[in-house]
């Protein structure tokens, strides 16, 4: 298990050309091995402007290293108080040789999920560009409204999306722990990126499947809701999925955005898929 960054009640971002003009985030994260698992393969980053969640997969200490390995190439790509997509592509394309690097040869299938949250600048105003890939999510809590920015990459999912399985019946299904991307495996990562504008008001939960296994979405919301700090907040999501059954690592980060004094004409504040420019291999 690796954690890289600090809990933070607050912290100024200036929106780089437009002094004065900026964000206020404040971001608590908190992890747990669970009940039943020997070793905490989740790893984390929280330190803006890159928070990011990766659930390492292949046993013992081999999804230890895949998950330690994306979010160390991360905190590798903040430089500055903002980041962009192409820099996020760039790390775990790297993480990507460290793991294939790393891996014991006898350990077959050794990757990680990853899904996190960059604070981006577009058109001059700051955006939170969500990335993901495999099951892990990003979700955001506004207007006492829950919503699932990421999309899982997972066999069940393909399956509720095709409307041969319910959403509710996903959890049951014998493919629930089957992913269908994931960082490592020697290949190419795929990432979805979205583009979400860093209005004041929006809470973000990044979390491992851990907590979405235990927890349904109307347990989540209510503990988003309850007006605690984002540590706390954290802390008890983490709890709450260890009073379900705490099968598997637990991790998740809850970031707010305190104050956004750009964005002042912005009407449309869902999220938008973007689609970065892929670097071209050397």
């Amino acid at each position: 298990m690796t954690e890289i960054g600090r809990n933070a009640a607050e912290r100024v971002l200036s929106l780089p050309g437009r002094p004065g003009v900026g964000v206020v985030l404040a971001w608590g994260a908190s992890t747990d091995i669970g009940h039943r698992r020997a070793h905490n393969e989740d790893s984390l980053i929280a330190e803006s402007p890159m928070f990011a969640i990766a659930d390492g997969m292949g046993g013992h200490s081999a999804g230890d290293v895949a998950s330690a390995a994306v979010v160390a190439r991360l905190a590798e790509a903040v430089v500055a108080d903002y980041t962009d997509v192409d820099a996020i592509e760039r790390a775990l394309s790297l993480a990507t040789g460290d793991i294939g690097q790393a891996a014991d040869e006898k350990a077959l299938g050794v990757g990680t999920t990853v899904t996190g949250a960059a604070l981006t600048v577009v058109d001059g105003d700051p955006y939170w560009a969500v990335f993901n890939v495999g099951d892990s999510r990003v979700y955001a809590f506004e207007q006492n409204e829950l919503r699932q920015l990421t999309t899982d990459h997972s066999v069940v999912q393909e399956l509720v999306a095709a409307g041969l399985i319910r959403r509710e019946d996903a959890e049951s299904h014998p493919e629930s722990n089957v992913i269908t991307r994931a960082v490592g495996f020697n290949a190419e990562p795929r990432t979805d990126f979205w583009s979400v504008p860093a209005l004041k008001g929006l809470r973000l939960l990044l979390c491992s499947d851990g907590l979405t296994r235990e927890v349904d979405d109307s347990h989540i919301r209510l503990l988003l809701a309850a007006g605690l700090s984002p540590l706390a907040t954290a802390e008890a999501l983490v709890d709450a999925a260890l009073a379900g059954g705490g099968r598997d690592n637990v991790s998740t980060i809850v970031v707010d955005v305190v104050e956004s004094s750009g964005l002042l004409d912005i009407e449309d504040t869902a999220p938008r898929p973007m689609h970065p420019h892929r670097p071209k291999k050397g």
